[in-house]
C-alpha cells in the first residue's frame, strides 16, 4: 500500500473515527459526541518501523448524496474530485457496532468507489454492555475486507489496526452488494445485513430513562434551565478562591520587581508593563478552565444533540432550525469554531444567518471584561438562598447576546435571506461517560490557548501600550507625589493624547479616555481590555495592595461600567473572527457587514443603558 497519496479515514457522523485519528496520530483534535464535529479534514500520520503513511479524517456523512458543505467536501474527495487534496489510495471504513445499519447503508455506496479498505469496528463495548453480539467474522465474509474490532477512547485493538494499515495482505477490493434500484432496496438490504451480524438481547434503558426527563415537554425546559443556572452559578462561586489566590500572586510579584528592581524605566516596564499587564488577564484562567470543562462534559455526555432538539420549536421562531443550535452554542466558547462549524446546516439562508449572528454569542474572551466590572461595581449578595446576584447579571448578558442574535436572525431570514425552513433533523448519541482523557485534553488545549493568548498578543501589546504611555517623559521635582506624577505622566504620554483625541466619538457612552483606549485595543484581543485597564487606571491608586476590581470601582462611574457591560455584549471585537467570516463566506463584504451593524447595536445599547442609569 505504498503511495504518495494519504489513507482516508470515512464514516457517518459520531461514529468513533476522530477518536481513533487522534490515538494513531498522537494529534489533539476536538472530540465531541455529537453530529457534525470534524468539519474539515485532518492530516496526520501514523508510523511502524522505518515506515510511515499519512492518513486523512474526512468530514463524516451519512450518504454519497450531499446534503452540507462538510458531505460535499468528503464526497469531492473520495471521487477524485477535489482540486488541492489526493484521492485517497485507500480507506479504513469506520463502523459503529451499536448502529451498524446506519454504517452498512453508506458503506454500500462506498465500496462502489472501487478503492482498496479495511473496516475498523468501533463501539464494540457498547455492544456488550447491552448484552449484544457483533459477528464481525460474518461482516468480513460480507463485505470480502479484514474487520478490526476496537474501543477507541481504551485503545483496544488499536495496535492490530496499526499493523493491518502497514500489511498488504489486510488491503482488498470490497465485495460489492447486490445492484439497487430504488434507495428503499439499499435501506433494506443495510438492514438485513444489520440483522444477520449483530443481535442485542437488551435495550439501552439508561437511555430512554433519561431521554423520559430530559425531553420532556416540560421537564426537559426545567432540566435546561436548571444545567444553565448551576453553569453561570459555579463560573463565579468555584473560581473566585483561584483567582484571589492568581491575583495575590502577581500583585506580589509587582512589588517585588518594584523593589528590588533599580528604579527607573526598566523596572516600571517590567512591573507595570509585563506584570500587571499579562498578570490581570491570567487571573481569570479558573473561569476560563470551569466554562469549557462544563461545554466538553455536556458534549462528551450526549446532551447537546437533546438541548438542540429541545429549542428547534423555538429557533424556528426565528427562522432557524435546531441545527443552528451546534455552531451558535460553540460560539460561545469562540466564535472561530462556531462559524467553521456552521458547513453542517444544509440550507444557504440558514448557513449565512447562523455565521452573521455567532460573534453575538458571548465568546469566552468576553469572560474576563464581564467578571472584571461585574465583581467591581456588583455586589456579591445572594438571590433566593442560593444563586449570586452576579452570577445572575452575567447570564444575563449571556442571554440578552443570544435573544439579540436571534432577533437578528429573525430580521435577516425576512429580508436578506428570505426562503423556507429546511425540516430539522438529527441523530441522539448514546449517554454516555465523559471520557476523562477527552476532557483533559480539550480543556489544557482551551486553557494552553488562553495563556499563549496572554503570552503572545497581550505581552505584545502590554509593552507596546507601556511604551505609549511612559513617554514623553515629564521631570518632576521631589515636592510632587509619587501617585500625582503618575498620573500627569499618563495624561501628558501619547497614550494619553490618543484617548483624549478619540474620546469624543465615545463620550455621549460615558466613556473617559481610558476607556477608550481599551476598547480600542481590545480590537485586537477582548481580553486586552482588562489588561489596559490594569496599566492605565494601576496609576490612580496610592495603596499598592488595591486589587484592579477595587481600584475601577473608586474610579469609574457606576454608569460607565454598566455602558461598558452594554457595549461588549455586542462589538465585534475580533480580528480572527472577521478573517475566518472571510473565508467562509469568500468575500470581505459581509465581515464588513457584521462589524457594522453590531457597531451600531454596541454603541446604540451603550449610549441607553448609559442615560438611564444616569
Amino acid at each position: 500500500m505504498k503511495s504518495n497519496s494519504p489513507i482516508a479515514f470515512v464514516g457517518t457522523p459520531n461514529c468513533g473515527k476522530t477518536t481513533v485519528f487522534n490515538v494513531l496520530t498522537g494529534m489533539r483534535k476536538k472530540v465531541g459526541n455529537f453530529p457534525g464535529i470534524t468539519i474539515e479534514p485532518s492530516l496526520g500520520s501514523v508510523s511502524s518501523g522505518k515506515e510511515s503513511i499519512e492518513i486523512l479524517d474526512l468530514p463524516g456523512l451519512y450518504s454519497m448524496l450531499a446534503t452540507s458543505f462538510d458531505e460535499e467536501l468528503t464526497i469531492q474527495v473520495l471521487k477524485k474530485e477535489h482540486v488541492s487534496i489526493k484521492q485517497p489510495h485507500g480507506i479504513v471504513f469506520v463502523m459503529d457496532a451499536t448502529n451498524i445499519e446506519k454504517s452498512l447503508y453508506l458503506y454500500s455506496q462506498v465500496a462502489e468507489l472501487g478503492i482498496p479498505m479495511i473496516i475498523a469496528l468501533t463501539m464494540v463495548d457498547g455492544v456488550k454492555a447491552r448484552s449484544g453480539v457483533i459477528d464481525d467474522i460474518a461482516i468480513e465474509r460480507l463485505t470480502g475486507l479484514s474487520v478490526f474490532p476496537i474501543v477507541g477512547h481504551k485503545g483496544i485493538g488499536l495496535e492490530d489496526l496499526k499493523q493491518g494499515l502497514f500489511n498488504e495482505q489486510s488491503w482488498h477490493i470490497p465485495i460489492l452488494p447486490p445492484s439497487f434500484d430504488e434507495i428503499r432496496d439499499r435501506v433494506h438490504w443495510a438492514k438485513n445485513t444489520a440483522d444477520a451480524v449483530l443481535s442485542i438481547k437488551e435495550p439501552d434503558t439508561l437511555t430512554g430513562r433519561l431521554d423520559a426527563i430530559l425531553l420532556h415537554p416540560i421537564g426537559g425546559i426545567l432540566s435546561f434551565a436548571i444545567i444553565m443556572a448551576v453553569f453561570f452559578q459555579s463560573i463565579f462561586s468555584w473560581a473566585i478562591p483561584f483567582m484571589d489566590m492568581i491575583e495575590a500572586g502577581f500583585s506580589a510579584l509587582e512589588q517585588f520587581a518594584l523593589q528590588n528592581l533599580p528604579s527607573g524605566l526598566f523596572s516600571d516596564l517590567i512591573a507595570r508593563g509585563l506584570i500587571a499587564g499579562v498578570g490581570s488577564v491570567i487571573v481569570f484562567l479558573p473561569q476560563i478552565i470551569i466554562l469549557n470543562v462544563f461545554v466538553v462534559i455536556l458534549e462528551d455526555c450526549g446532551y447537546l444533540a437533546r438541548a438542540a432538539f429541545l429549542i428547534d420549536r423555538f429557533m424556528g421562531l426565528f427562522g432557524l432550525q435546531g441545527r443552528s443550535f451546534i455552531p451558535l452554542l460553540g460560539s460561545y466558547a469562540c466564535a472561530i469554531p462556531g462559524i467553521m462549524s456552521a458547513r453542517i446546516i444544509p440550507s444557504h439562508r440558514d448557513r449565512m444567518t447562523t455565521m452573521l449572528i455567532a460573534p453575538l454569542m458571548t465568546c469566552s474572551a468576553r469572560l474576563p471584561v464581564y467578571t472584571l466590572i461585574i465583581s467591581a461595581f456588583i455586589p456579591p449578595m445572594i438571590v433566593g438562598t442560593f444563586f449570586s446576584l452576579q452570577a445572575i447579571v452575567l447570564a444575563g448578558l449571556y442571554i440578552l447576546g443570544g435573544l439579540t442574535g436571534l432577533f437578528v436572525a429573525f430580521i435577516m431570514k425576512k429580508s436578506m435571506f428570505k426562503g423556507d425552513v429546511i425540516p430539522f433533523l438529527i441523530e441522539f448519541p448514546p449517554y454516555r461517560l465523559p471520557s476523562l482523557k477527552s476532557l483533559f485534553v480539550t480543556v489544557s488545549d482551551k486553557a494552553l490557548d488562553f495563556l499563549k493568548s496572554a503570552g503572545t498578543v497581550i505581552v505584545a501589546l502590554s509593552l507596546v501600550l507601556w511604551f505609549l504611555s511612559a513617554f514623553p517623559r515629564l521631570e518632576f521635582t521631589d515636592s510632587i507625589p509619587d501617585i500625582q506624577q503618575q498620573q500627569m505622566q499618563l495624561e501628558q504620554s501619547y497614550a494619553g493624547q490618543m484617548g483624549k483625541a478619540i474620546a469624543p466619538i465615545f463620550e455621549p457612552i460615558g466613556f473617559d479616555w481610558k476607556l477608550t483606549i481599551g476598547v480600542l485595543g481590545s480590537f485586537a484581543a477582548r481580553e486586552v481590555f482588562v489588561s489596559v485597564m490594569g496599566q492605565l487606571y494601576g496609576a490612580d491608586t496610592s495603596d499598592s495592595d488595591a486589587s484592579l476590581r477595587d481600584t475601577l470601582q473608586q474610579t469609574i462611574p457606576f454608569a460607565s461600567a454598566l455602558s461598558v457591560l452594554a457595549f461588549y455584549v455586542y462589538a465585534l471585537q475580533c480580528i480572527s473572527t472577521m478573517g475566518i467570516l472571510k473565508r467562509e463566506t469568500g468575500s470581505w463584504k459581509w465581515p464588513a457587514f457584521a462589524f457594522v451593524y453590531m457597531f451600531i447595536l454596541a454603541y446604540g445599547f451603550a449610549y441607553i443603558v448609559h442615560a438611564i442609569a444616569l
